[in-house]
């Protein structure tokens, strides 16, 4: 409730100080005319002090409204950094707890060898996981800096059936949860990125997805033949049209951290949108049903079908 507060108390005050300016602006206006009318002998000198003060009232209400929408964006960038904080230690001790419980059980009781392999499994997923939150945090400060980028073509459907296998096998999940329609298909990016993109979509679709997950994925090309597409689609819940709009932002989670079921941070489809944008690319959410789940849709220049080597575009380094 506070910082529903905090947001409104700024755009109250804007409102104010708006009504306010215009209604005196009004009033000396009215003021002016009428002593201009009433002495002909000083018009040219009430007409000129008129057109001044609209001149300065128009930059003044120009100046307030400047001062609102920058106080608004503000409040929700703290909104999202404290989010991001709150999300951050949550991450971070969840697996920290855990460590030290198994590793406080391994050295203060004799335990069987069974138990001994379960804990150092549970162990080494506690270690994935907080290496998985490290990189993300990583690759999303990454992103911020200008940096030379080597691009190269990948052939897009193999790596799609890697990073399938890397998430069902990182959820554990059967290899079927992932449903694969893919046509042999090569585009020109950052091979590192472009598995960072889809293994962070298909993260998202398994994460995301119903009970049991299922996510299908669609590998097409474009009517113009000069792109391919890329949906995602799974089982989920979906995401509110209201909402779609904000959940590529940084640090952008829906719901509160009470209300959240899986783990994140809001950096997944900030740093997706981001790598897609850098290859003159676009991603989307497509409209489904209520509660169809979730389709994005990534579109990247590319062909399905071989590529010549005399034709092959050489690797580029970009900024």
């Amino acid at each position: 409730m506070q910082s529903r507060r905090s947001i409104r108390l700024p755009i109250a005050l804007a409102i104010a100080m708006i009504v306010m300016l215009v209604a005196l602006t009004v009033g000396w206006v009215m003021l002016a005319v009428q002593s201009a009318m009433q002495d002909s002998g000083f018009s040219g000198l009430y007409w000129t002090l008129l057109t001044v003060g609209a001149v300065f009232f128009a930059l003044i209400l120009a100046g307030v409204v400047i001062y609102l929408v920058l106080s608004i964006k503000a409040i929700n960038i703290s909104r999202r950094q404290s989010n991001f904080i709150d999300s951050v230690t949550h991450e971070l001790k969840s697996p920290i707890a855990s460590l030290k419980l198994y590793l406080q059980t391994l050295t203060r009781r004799q335990i069987s060898q069974e138990e001994q392999a379960e804990f150092y499994r549970s162990m080494l997923e506690d270690v994935d996981r907080l290496d998985q939150l490290i990189n993300h945090v990583l690759d999303a400060a990454r992103l911020e800096k200008p940096r030379h980028e080597v691009q190269q073509l990948v052939l897009l459907d193999q790596l799609l059936k890697t990073c399938a296998e890397e998430i069902c096998s990182r959820h554990r999940v059967p290899p079927e949860t992932i449903e694969l329609d893919l046509h042999s298909c090569f585009v020109q990016a950052s091979e590192v990125d472009l598995e960072l993109v889809f293994r962070n979509l298909l993260d998202n679709a398994v994460k995301y997805a119903g009970d049991p997950p299922r996510v299908q994925v669609s590998l097409t090309q474009t009517p113009d033949r000069e792109r391919v597409s890329v949906r995602v689609t799974d089982n989920g819940r979906g995401i509110p049209r209201k909402s779609r709009s904000k959940v590529f932002g940084r640090f952008v989670r829906l719901g509160t951290e009470l209300e959240r079921e899986q783990p994140g941070l809001g950096l997944g489809l900030y740093i997706v949108r981001t790598l897609v944008a850098r290859w003159r690319g676009r991603i989307r959410i497509r409209e489904r049903g209520v509660d169809s789940g979730t389709t994005f849709e990534v579109t990247l220049p590319g062909k399905i079908g071989a590529v010549e080597a005399d034709s092959a575009p050489a690797a580029a380094s970009i900024l």
